[in-house]
């Protein structure tokens, strides 16, 4: 497995494509090819041809490459360039824009906003098996331009969140950090109750739907409208706090503009950085490699 800890030692430990498919395959398949499968009927009788790109199954006698069955399937994209794109998105911490990614690794900024959707769609989250515990800060925002940038035929004429998507964030301290894109408001009580081991300790702000909570949960709250931030150095929602600033300067400084219906992809993207902050700069880049299983279509993106 190849270490690297700057862009240019990457592409110095992949000097042509054929360095960067063996390296996608020993994460996949491991040094030597022992987790070698077939992607399309699961098969572990796996011939591979001497040009060391394609294999064959031995069972539905079906040809295929590494890249079949992952997010790079189909793609004409060199893998070397898909590898310069996962490390602009997973060592910037705000990301990275199509625009941007299109002049930095020389395709069309149709190609480059496809490719960013790939890789999020291979940070999503695809299970939580786990509920978080402990301490649990609980908290949500609102994304959106302000009502008085708009168009005057768009105006809602109200003060608020009126208009903006509703997203809902839960971090454990020390631990994972989750955020979803609800569709209203009365749904942050479930998605607590969804989300957190009963008996957890939950702070939130005074906001009224949570109401209840003590039920279930040592409930703690802060009154943010009051002026209070922290109470005995221990009750806050700070850090989720701080999770939110660092979503929403991507989103405004970087993106500028996204849609609700792709909202939850780029929430995908955020989180899955932010849980893997600690990481080093090459870690964060295979992290991302061992999960591309899954393809995307560009019709099923834009449906």
């Amino acid at each position: 497995m190849k270490a690297f800890s700057s862009l240019f030692e990457m592409m110095e430990a992949f000097p042509d494509e054929q360095s960067a498919i063996d390296h996608l395959r020993s994460i996949r398949w491991g040094a030597d090819n022992e987790n070698a499968h077939c992607p399309h009927c699961g098969s572990t009788k796996v011939y591979h041809f001497s040009d060391n790109r394609n294999h064959k199954c031995g069972d539905c006698k079906k040809r295929f490459s590494i890249k079949v069955g992952t997010i790079f399937e189909d793609s004409k994209i060199p893998l070397r360039k898909w590898f310069m794109a996962i490390w602009l998105i997973t060592s910037h911490k705000k990301g990275v824009a199509s625009t941007t990614l299109a002049r930095d690794i020389k395709v069309t900024q149709k190609t480059a906003w496809f490719m960013l959707h790939r890789l999020r769609h291979a940070a999503r989250t695809k299970s939580f098996n786990r509920p978080l515990e402990g301490t649990v800060e609980i908290d949500e925002t609102f994304m959106g331009g302000k009502d008085k940038n708009k168009h005057a035929d768009k105006r809602k004429g109200v003060r608020g969140p009126s208009g903006k998507a509703v997203v809902w964030g839960a971090l454990e301290r020390n631990g994972e950090f989750r955020a979803f894109h609800l569709t209203t408001l009365k749904d942050v009580k479930a998605a607590v109750e969804a989300h957190v081991t009963e008996g957890s300790i939950v702070m939130t702000d005074e906001y009224p739907g949570y109401q209840g909570l003590s039920k279930s949960y040592y409930h703690q709250t802060v009154n943010h409208s009051c002026g209070e931030y922290v109470r005995a150095f221990y009750f806050h929602i700070n850090s989720i706090e701080g999770a939110w600033s660092h979503i929403k300067r991507q989103i405004y400084g970087i993106h500028h503009w996204i849609s609700d219906k792709h909202l939850g992809r780029y929430l995908s993207e955020m989180t899955w950085r932010y849980n893997r902050r600690e990481f080093e700069e090459g870690d964060r880049l295979n992290a991302l490699l061992s999960r591309v299983d899954g393809r995307l279509r560009y019709k099923e993106l834009i449906a």
